[in-house]
């Protein structure tokens, strides 16, 4: 039977290793967190907080698309809610589900 030579060095799995070193172990999943907050949720936090800032200077008269798509003006506004005009109707909506403010109608 003919052996095939091994591509890796011989002490690259030596036997009776162990789990190798912890202090390598904790930094690796250190920085999988690191790459995670940076890449996932700072971004998305940040998304968030620039929503609530343009939901809450929301004003009478701001041309709005709701996350349903709807377009319209805002004519009415309360704590939690905002009546837009669309049309010939008024619709009554979630202040946190406007989409986007100042679109052209």
């Amino acid at each position: 039977m003919m052996m095939i030579p091994s591509l890796l060095p011989s002490n690259f799995m030596a036997p009776g290793d162990g789990a190798g070193n912890p202090a390598g172990s904790v930094v690796m999943i250190l920085g999988f967190v690191a790459i995670f907050y940076f890449i996932l949720i700072r971004p998305q936090q940040k998304q968030r907080k620039q929503h609530q800032e343009m939901v809450k200077n929301l004003k009478k008269g701001d041309n709005v698309v709701t996350a349903g798509g709807i377009i319209g003006t805002v004519i009415y506004l309360t704590d939690d809610r905002v009546t837009v005009k669309s049309g010939e109707t008024r619709l009554e909506v979630e202040r946190s589900k406007i989409g986007q403010v100042g679109v052209k109608i």
